[in-house]
Formats: C-alpha cells, structure tokens, sequence
C-alpha cells in the first residue's frame, strides 16, 4: 500500500489574488519593457521593427547616455553618503533623553513627511539668484540651479535631506537596540565618545546600517521628482541622471524602444549593486 502526503491546493488558492497584482503591475511592465528594448517604436510606443540589441549598442555609443550615467554615479554617491550621515547623526544627536527630545525628533524625521515635489517648489524660491534666503545669507550672487557647475550638488543636497529622515527613524531603532551597560563600561574604562562611537556604535550599527546602505541606493537610482521640478535635467545635461534621461525619451523624443533600453540597464545596474552589497555583507564587511 502507497503511502505518500496529500497535497492540499486550498493555501495556494490564497496567494492567486497576489499573484495577479504582481502579474498586472509588475511583471508584464517588466518583461513588456525588456520586449520593447529590442524594437523600434511608433509614437504610440507599438512596435514596429525589430533592432536586436541595437538601442543598447546605440546607448552605450551615445555621449549623452554617457554622460548620464556618470552624472548619475555622482548624484548617488552624494545622496547616500549625505543622507545617511545627516540621519546618523540625528539619531546619536537624540538618542539621550533630555526636555524636548520629542520635538526635535519629530523635526528631525520631519522630511520623511514631505512630498519631494512640495520640498523641490520650496528649495527654488530659497535658491532664486535674487530673492533666495541662501544668496542673502552668504552675500553671494549665483544662480544655483542653472549653474552646470551648482545644479546637480543642489539637487542632490535636497534629495539627501529628503532620504535623511527616514535614515533617522532606522538608525533610532538601531540605538534602541544597543546594550547600554557597554556605554557605562566604556566610560569606566576612560573611554571617550568619539572611541565609544566608532568602537561601540557603529558596530553595533552594522546590520542596520547594511539595510539602509542598500535601500538608500535604490532610491537615489530612481530620484526624479525633484529634479523634473528643479533642472529637468539642465543645464547642459549637468543633473539628466538615468531615469530622467529615460522620461525624457520616452515622453518627449517618442523614442520608446531606447527609453526601455535605458529601463532595462538602469534595472542591471541597480541589481548589480545590491548582490555586490549582499555579497560584501555576507563576508562580514562593516558599514
């Protein structure tokens, strides 16, 4: 007599109305954008004729996409370097409790509330050559944003503000997860607060800290609200990062199959970094 597990199809039937979601929204935009890539498209962005890898080989041939892509890198780096360490700080600035420790954490997760939109609308009056509370307080005279040399640290300045508030909430946690009998050990010992922050801290930081390294990075690849309100990717391509780069083919040059093109490698790029994150992490490297 065979004896064998019954295979119950009723848990299953409960992940079909996920499934569909993910089949809608997520996985026929994906696999439909590599499918693209590999034609050229109408204004409709319909296919019409198949190229191969002819958009990728035009892209990586293209100055304009070149020059993309190291703006992009830049932006980056900026972005998450800026935006954790604004958030860093914040959260040791209020990991003691001292009166009105609620209102600056509340100031301090503040941008985490804000739409980037509404923050880039208010960032250009405060930018504006003539009547921008940056110019009159440091007594200079420079268009910020239409400067190729300003625009794109503006830019990034703002987006690392925005992601910092976030970064606060997540290093918070962290802090809150720290052993305080090792702080009072250290200080026994005739430790300082720099040697308690970079020998006790920050390692205590260290899983924390490689998930915000990791989300940090994807948010900054896909930035785009801020600079669509600021430069719309001026002046001279100094602030057209990817993705912008991707919205600007697609819906104003009606070149659908090289915007996809781009979608796929800034999808590519994107992935690459994470596994390099992921595999960094699992050798034990300390953020």
């Amino acid at each position: 007599m065979k004896s064998g597990k019954k295979i119950e199809f009723a848990p299953y039937c409960y992940l079909v109305p996920s499934m569909l979601i993910f089949a809608v929204f997520l996985f026929y935009p994906f696999f439909k954008t590599i499918y693209l890539s590999l034609f050229m498209t109408n204004k409709m962005g319909q296919a019409k004729l198949f190229v191969g890898l002819q958009n990728y080989i035009d892209l990586l041939n293209s100055k304009s996409f070149q020059n993309s892509l190291k703006v992009t890198v830049v932006f980056v780096l900026i972005v998450v370097v800026g935006g954790m360490l604004l958030g860093l700080v914040a959260a040791v600035l209020c990991n003691k409790a001292f009166p009105g420790i609620r209102v600056f954490s509340t100031a301090y997760a503040l941008p985490m509330a804000i739409a980037s939109s509404s923050a880039a609308m208010i960032f250009q009056i405060m930018l504006h050559p003539t009547v921008g509370i940056v110019n009159k307080l440091l007594g200079l005279d420079i268009n910020w944003l239409n400067d190729p040399r300003t625009a794109l640290y503006c830019v990034a300045i703002l987006t690392a503000w925005l992601n910092s508030g976030i970064n606060f909430l997540y290093f918070s946690a962290g802090l809150g997860n720290i052993d305080e009998t090792i702080y009072e050990r250290a200080s026994v010992d005739g430790a300082s607060g720099v040697q308690q922050f970079f020998h006790l801290t920050l390692p205590g930081l260290s899983p924390i800290m490689f998930y915000t390294v990791v989300v940090n990075i994807i948010q900054a690849f896909q930035s785009f609200g801020q600079i669509k309100i600021l430069t719309e990717g001026g002046p001279n391509e100094s602030t057209n990062v990817i993705v912008y780069s991707i919205y600007r083919d697609a819906f104003f040059n009606y070149r659908f199959g090289s915007a996809s093109a781009q979608s796929v490698i800034l999808f590519i790029i994107i992935m690459l970094v994470t596994l390099v994150m992921f595999r960094m992490e699992r050798k034990g490297v300390n953020y």
